[in-house]
């Protein structure tokens, strides 16, 4: 079995940084892509970043240029970095992982980022 566990949110004033971590533990032999979504208050989740197992990031047109995702395959960690944070950046982030196999996904349990002076 897997687990994921992300950190790293909180509060934070607009203009504000944090860094999210997520990290996988358990059965792995494998990682391919890994993924940050968000869930606003009152919204859907929507696709954040995504990094590929060969470190090609992609993101949302929302956060280009503000966010950075990262990966460490030896801890198995995929990592948020996010600067001049916005109040429309308040959501639940959850890190998505594909481990062991294409299309075999796991969850976080999420972690709140909130922007607000």
């Amino acid at each position: 079995q897997v687990q994921v566990v992300e950190s790293g949110g909180g509060s934070v004033q607009p203009g504000g940084s944090l860094r999210l971590s997520c990290a996988a533990s358990g059965s792995i032999f494998s990682l391919y892509n890994m993924a940050w979504y968000r869930q606003p208050p009152g919204n859907e989740r929507e696709l954040v970043a995504t990094i590929t197992s060969t470190g090609r990031p992609t993101y949302a047109d929302t956060v280009k240029g503000r966010f950075n995702i990262s990966r460490d395959d030896a801890k198995a960690s995929v990592y948020l970095q996010m600067k001049n944070l916005k109040p429309e950046d308040t959501a639940v982030y959850y890190c998505r992982t594909e481990i062991n196999a294409r299309l075999q996904y796991y969850w976080g349990q999420g972690t709140q980022v909130t922007v607000s002076s």
